[in-house]
């Protein structure tokens, strides 16, 4: 890991426009991220973390502000960024396999040059003997770390996560949080994750980045002092339940405060 940013995003707003008038997803929001770095991006619901996440892919543009990777600024989609989803995304009707190969179909590239890091990958993610296998006949789980293999198989530079683990229970969630940290000590890619779970920040990230109620501004910045290897046993430690909570009343006064304001709805309180 270098002191290199390979992330900057300076003063980032997104508005959207709406039948009912603009909405402000995002204000004036700035982070960067160093060269192999995991970061994390937490706050309450609808404050802007995807919408940030999306424009660092290029997948809509800032109405302000500017997002640099590695050195330039990000205009359209970056074959240095990899991507991977909520849902898993899997097109039906082509084998695990097959789906893994789609973004090479998409850059005209011949996949048979990254053979030997696609095998790599689908033993990290205890993938190999499926690759014949229909997304169907996949758990969601499994889906999941496919999409995780095909954003990486190209071997990108950056990797954004837009809460890749919500729809799955808690135990397969701690499955795949060890899973990825594996894979990232490994690589040493880039990463900013974003997730409504707290917890799962903490235990991931280097940095955890807290966003304020919508529209998304800098609320406060955690940098996490844990230990790496991280094993699952670092979550029941005293240490590790403080920084949780510290970072969950930063959310709950600034929800509070936008309550308090008549900007908000306490029901909508990440967790």
């Amino acid at each position: 890991m270098s002191d290199q940013p390979v992330i900057v995003v300076e003063k980032a707003s997104k508005t959207f426009k709406s039948a009912r008038g603009p909405v402000r997803a995002l204000e004036s929001f700035d982070m960067f991220v160093n060269q192999g770095q995991f970061v994390s991006i937490v706050g309450p619901s609808g404050c802007g973390k995807s919408t940030l996440l999306w424009a660092m892919a290029s997948l809509w543009p800032l109405s302000g502000g500017t997002i640099q990777i590695m050195g330039q600024e990000v205009r359209s989609p970056r074959r240095e960024v990899g991507m991977v989803f909520q849902s898993a995304n899997l097109l039906p009707w082509r084998n695990l396999l097959d789906n893994i190969h789609f973004p090479f179909e998409i850059m005209h590239e011949n996949p048979k040059r990254y053979e030997d890091r696609i095998k790599e990958l689908l033993q990290l993610t205890s993938l190999t003997g499926f690759e014949g296998h229909m997304p169907q006949e996949l758990s969601g789980g499994m889906q999941q770390r496919a999409s995780i293999v095909r954003a990486l198989s190209y071997d990108p530079q950056v990797l954004l996560m837009d809460e890749p683990f919500g729809a799955l229970d808690a135990f397969t969630r701690d499955e795949m949080n060890l899973m990825l940290l594996n894979i990232w000590e490994k690589s040493q890619k880039t990463i900013v994750f974003v997730t409504h779970q707290i917890p799962e920040a903490v235990y991931l990230s280097d940095r955890v980045y807290v966003m304020t109620p919508r529209p998304g501004r800098n609320s406060r910045v955690f940098d996490i002092p844990l230990p790496r290897p991280r094993p699952l046993a670092l979550t029941t430690e005293r240490a590790f339940f403080d920084i949780v909570a510290e970072i969950k009343q930063t959310i709950y006064d600034d929800v509070q405060a936008a309550a308090d304001a008549g900007k908000y709805q306490m029901d909508t309180y990440a967790h």
